[in-house]
C-alpha cells in the first residue's frame, strides 16, 4: 500500500547491520534484556517515545544514558518531583538588562534525547507542558513557537510500586507513547553473571565511559526513520492491526479499548521490526511482536478482572490469539 519507492537490497542490509551493531553495543550493558533492547531500538526506528516501567535498580536511567550515547543524539535528564514546574522542563522568558527586553532561556527539553526520570511524580500541569513537546515537537510560550531539532525522542521511567508522592499519568499522556516497556528482573544465570562482571572490575559506569562505542548519529537516525516508512504495508497488514485494535473495544476484562493511534503506533513499529529484520516488508509477525508494548498502556483493566487479579498483558495476549492472522503476506 505505501506509495513511495521500496529500500533496494544495499540499504535495507546496511540498515540491518547498523540495527545489529546498536543491538550489540547495548548488549555489553544489559544481561538478559532482549526484548528490552529490541524495542527501545525500535522506537527510535519509528520515531516514538517509551514509557519504561521497572522497580528500581534495573538500570532504566544507564539504558537511556548507553542508547543516548550509541546513536549519538543530545542528551539531558529531566528529575521530576512534586515541586517542578513546566517552565522547569520548557524554559522561560527572562529579562536581560543589557539588551533591555526579554530573552528566551531554554529549558531542558530542548534536546534529542530527553529522559524524563520517574515522570508520575509530577503534578498534571507539568504533565502537560511535556506533552505538547511530546506530540507537536515544539514549545510554546507567549504565542511564540519553538522548535525542537530532529530527532526528538523522549524516554520515561516510572516506579510501579510507590503510590506516596505520585499521580497518575493521563490517558491522553499514556496515548502519547509508542510503547510501554517492562523491565523485568534477570534470571538467576544473568543475575550471577552480572554479578561476575562487577567482582571482575567492571562496572556499567565503567563499561559505559571505557567499552560502549557511537554507532550512528542524528543524520544516520533520521535516515533509518526515513527507510522505515518506505517498507511495504500490504492491505491484509493493515486489516489486521484494524481488527485487532478494534478488537480491545468491548472485550472481556477491558473496561476501556485503544484508540486509533494505536493502529498508527503498531503501523509504525511494524515497520521498524521488519527494517530490523533486513526485510522490506511488514509482515504479521512484526505486527504480533510489537502489538502488546504497544497496547498495554492504552487500554484499562475493567474492575472485575481487577478483582480477579488479570493482568494487562495476559488479556491482550488472549486477544492476540483469537484474531485471524493474514497469510501469503509479501512484498
Amino acid at each position: 500500500m505505501t506509495t513511495q519507492t521500496p529500500p533496494t537490497p544495499e540499504e535495507l542490509a546496511q540498515a540491518s547491520a547498523l540495527l545489529n551493531a546498536c543491538r550489540a553495543e547495548l548488549g555489553k550493558l544489559f544481561v538478559g534484556q532482549q526484548a528490552l533492547v529490541d524495542g527501545v531500538l525500535n522506537a527510535v526506528v519509528a520515531s516514538g517515545h517509551v514509557l519504561v516501567e521497572s522497580v528500581p535498580g534495573l538500570g532504566k536511567t544507564l539504558l537511556v544514558k548507553a542508547l543516548a550515547r550509541i546513536v549519538g543524539l543530545v542528551t539531558n535528564r529531566i528529575q521530576f518531583t512534586p515541586d517542578l514546574m513546566p517552565a522547569d522542563i520548557t524554559g522561560s522568558h527572562v529579562f536581560d538588562l543589557a539588551e533591555r527586553r526579554f530573552v528566551f532561556h531554554q529549558g531542558p527539553v530542548f534536546c534529542q534525547f530527553l529522559l524524563a526520570d520517574e515522570l508520575n511524580r509530577a503534578p498534571a500541569k507539568t504533565h502537560a507542558a511535556l506533552l505538547e513537546v511530546m506530540q507537536e515537537r515544539q514549545v510554546t510560550l507567549d504565542g511564540k513557537h519553538y522548535a525542537m531539532t530532529p530527532p526528538f525522542l523522549v524516554m520515561a521511567t516510572q516506579n510501579p510500586i510507590e503510590n506516596e508522592g505520585t499521580y497518575a499519568l493521563p490517558e491522553a499522556q499514556l496515548d502519547r507513547f509508542l510503547f510501554k516497556l517492562v523491565m523485568d528482573y534477570p534470571g538467576e544465570a544473568d543475575e550471577q553473571r552480572i554479578l561476575a562482571l562487577h567482582l571482575a572490575g567492571s562496572s556499567p559506569e565503567r563499561i559505559l565511559a571505557h567499552e560502549v562505542r557511537p554507532v550512528t548519529n542524528a543524520e544516520g537516525v533520521l535516515a533509518l526513520q526515513g527507510l522505515a516508512a518506505r517498507l511495504t504495508v500490504d492491505a491484509s497488514i493493515v486489516t489486521y492491526i484494524t481488527s485487532l485494535v478494534r478488537r480491545t473495544r468491548g472485550y472481556p476484562g477491558l473496561f476501556l479499548g485503544a484508540s486509533p493511534r494505536a493502529g498508527i503506533a503498531m503501523l509504525a513499529a511494524g515497520r521498524a521490526a521488519a527494517l530490523s529484520a533486513g526485510r522490506a516488508f511488514v509482515t504479521p509477525d512484526d505486527i504480533a511482536e510489537v502489538a502488546i508494548p504497544a497496547l498495554r498502556h492504552r487500554v484499562i483493566l475493567s474492575p472485575e478482572a481487577e478483582v480477579e487479579g488479570k493482568k494487562v498483558d495476559g488479556i491482550l495476549g488472549e486477544l492476540l490469539k483469537g484474531v485471524e492472522v493474514p497469510r501469503g503476506t509479501a512484498g
